[in-house]
């Protein structure tokens, strides 16, 4: 196992941002923490505090006991070995709730090369979709529905460098030769940080969920009107496309 990651869970304080250029420019930034972990170590607090904060399997896809079992089996379907470690970059649940946005897992070879990633994308509805990608080709089809001012359309390109000291994610939305959306996600690394920390910041978890829909108030009263998600497959199982795996070449 390499030793690359010596030292895990590592905590980063955290910008997101969203950039929004079509059909109405618009842009905010949320503060967070997010938490780099490894799957085959996952950070627990001593009973009975362990339930006030925890990376629980529920949520995140599949049914197995562990989140490391579901996305092994995710992987096996596609055809994909086991990797001989997965990292992830993701939320705790703290007192009951947990939204995260994006959960990007990296897999890793015995020599601590990242070979794949899956990027976990969920929505405000409660439904969520996993693209898989070789970490050579990041790039995908979208195939779910998130923001209720797009349709699924287009397709992502997504830049997931290994978390160092700096942790900087992006993900961008192309569509017919245009970049409509921009998400970002960047921040520094928190020396010493344990689970713990996380039981004096109960509102932060909330927080990203409340200021995506205070934003999306903000863009309805300018104008803006939602696509319709009747025809649209919102939640995990619902599609075959769910768990599909995008192995585009390099340009």
């Amino acid at each position: 196992m390499s030793a690359a990651f010596a030292g895990l869970p590592w905590c980063y304080d955290v910008e997101i941002g969203h950039r929004r250029r079509d059909p109405l420019p618009y842009a905010f930034r949320n503060r967070i923490r997010t938490w780099l972990v490894d799957l085959d170590d996952l950070p627990r607090l001593p009973a009975p505090w362990h339930r006030l904060a925890r990376f629980d399997a529920r949520d995140h896809p599949g049914g197995l006991p562990s989140i490391r079992a579901n996305v092994d089996r995710l992987l096996a379907e596609h055809g994909v070995r086991r990797p001989d470690r997965v990292l992830m970059l993701a939320q705790p649940r703290v007192y009951g709730h947990v939204f995260n946005p994006l959960t990007v897992f990296y897999c890793l070879a015995a020599d601590g090369s990242p070979e794949y990633a899956v990027a976990e994308v969920r929505n405000t509805y409660g439904g969520r979709h996993c693209y898989v990608m070789r970490f050579d080709a990041l790039e995908t089809e979208k195939a779910f529905y998130v923001s209720p001012f797009h349709p699924v359309d287009g397709s992502y390109t997504m830049r997931l460098p290994l978390p160092g000291d700096r942790l900087a994610v992006s993900v961008t939305l192309h569509r017919a030769g245009q970049r409509p959306f921009v998400a970002t996600m960047t921040g520094t690394r928190r020396p010493g940080t344990s689970l713990a920390a996380t039981l004096r910041r109960p509102l932060e978890n909330r927080a990203v969920m409340a200021g995506i829909r205070r934003h999306g108030i903000a863009l309805y009263l300018r104008g803006l009107r939602p696509y319709s998600r009747s025809a649209v497959p919102d939640s995990e199982g619902s599609t075959d496309d769910h768990h599909r795996v995008t192995t585009y070449p390099h340009d």
